[in-house]
């Protein structure tokens, strides 16, 4: 009984600690997001942290190294702990990407993510159209339906169009471009989901969407590598009227 007390007593903080360490993180992280501590600047102390968090000096220097390791910031010597600059930052990281406030989000981000895709995607889809497997086909007309069963669920619309692509990177059978695929997809999500948001008619997409299922259908390479860049055309105007309507 006594050394079952003692286990009890030990074990509290251990199950506290999981609970504190992902929102002190997150509230740093948040920080240095939205541009309270530049890239440059140098953090508070670490007892200056755990007195504004409500944490111990540990706690702190954990989430620090959790920070360091998504590159948002370096530890120096003798200076202390340093915001890196933005380019060092894993920016298409989950994490990183769910610390970032929905108006802080850098509009570059999905320029680049729109750039990525124009440079792969088409010869993707061309491939895809000879490698799918039935299997992978079919899964590809599923997503390709859920988004043109969303109607006004713009969630499930976005979900539905992310789920499209990432069976596409998939049936491509590259190992290297569906490791690309999932390197970006996190961030294709995020950005399929702030156009969704802001767009009012989908039709064209759901149409343009189902050109590269009926390419893969039919084998036809040129016709898939066609349907996607008009995929991506429209992407495009969505990402601009996105950024219009943001800006208004």
């Amino acid at each position: 009984m006594v050394s079952d007390l003692a286990n009890v007593g030990t074990a509290a903080p251990k199950s506290r600690r999981p609970r504190v360490m992902p929102d002190v993180v997150r509230a740093i992280a948040a920080d240095i997001l939205s541009g309270r501590y530049p890239p440059a600047a140098t953090l508070p102390s670490e007892n200056d942290l755990g007195a504004e968090y409500g944490v111990s000096r540990t706690v702190i220097r954990e989430a620090l190294k959790m920070l360091g390791a998504k590159g948002l910031v370096l530890s120096r010597p003798r200076i202390g702990t340093v915001v890196c600059e933005r380019d060092n930052w894993n920016i298409i990281d989950p994490q990183v990407l769910e610390w970032h406030a929905p108006n802080t989000l850098d509009p570059k981000l999905f320029d680049s993510i729109l750039e990525t895709r124009r440079a792969i995607e088409p010869l993707v889809a061309e491939l895809a159209a000879t490698r799918a497997s039935l299997q992978e086909i079919a899964d590809l007309e599923a997503a390709w339906k859920g988004m043109a069963d969303a109607g006004s669920d713009v969630s499930r619309f976005a979900r539905s169009d992310a789920a499209f692509h990432q069976v596409l990177y998939s049936a491509c059978h590259n190992p290297i471009f569906r490791q690309i695929g999932g390197l970006i997809e996190t961030a294709l999500n995020f950005a399929l989901e702030t156009t969704a948001n802001s767009v009012d008619r989908r039709d064209e997409a759901v149409k343009a969407h189902f050109g590269v299922v009926e390419a893969l259908r039919m084998r036809d390479g040129t016709a898939a590598r066609k349907a996607s860049v008009e995929i991506l055309d429209l992407a495009a105007r969505d990402l601009a009227r996105a950024k219009s309507l943001k800006n208004s």
